[in-house]
């Protein structure tokens, strides 16, 4: 009997019921506000310390149309981090699940 409790509680129920599934929805929220914050950090880094040796000039390689500094460029910066998380999220948990499915 005790082994049936231990087993009921340890299944997940609800929508992720299925073993192994990466919701998408929740990963493209996580990652894109986890790249919004890695992003505000490193500007607020280069606004603290301007001349640390670190090339916050690379942003614009993954961020088409950054340059730094402006109003203007840093909310496009920040979309554009977000929009990366939920580009990767839907891509990544995709390929994820599908590989999931197939192999279970």
């Amino acid at each position: 009997m005790a082994q049936m409790q231990t087993a009921s509680r340890s299944r997940p129920t609800g929508q992720f019921a299925e073993a192994g599934v990466i919701p998408r929805k929740v990963l493209g929220l996580g990652l894109g506000l986890f790249f919004v914050i890695s992003y505000v950090i490193c500007i607020i880094g280069y606004l603290l310390a301007p001349g640390f040796p670190v090339q916050h000039g690379a942003l614009s390689i993954f961020l088409p149309g950054f340059e730094l500094l402006s109003w203007r460029s840093f909310f496009l910066g920040l979309a554009e981090s977000f929009i990366w998380g939920w580009y990767i999220a839907l891509v990544f948990g995709t390929l994820y699940n599908f590989s999931v499915r197939r192999v279970a």
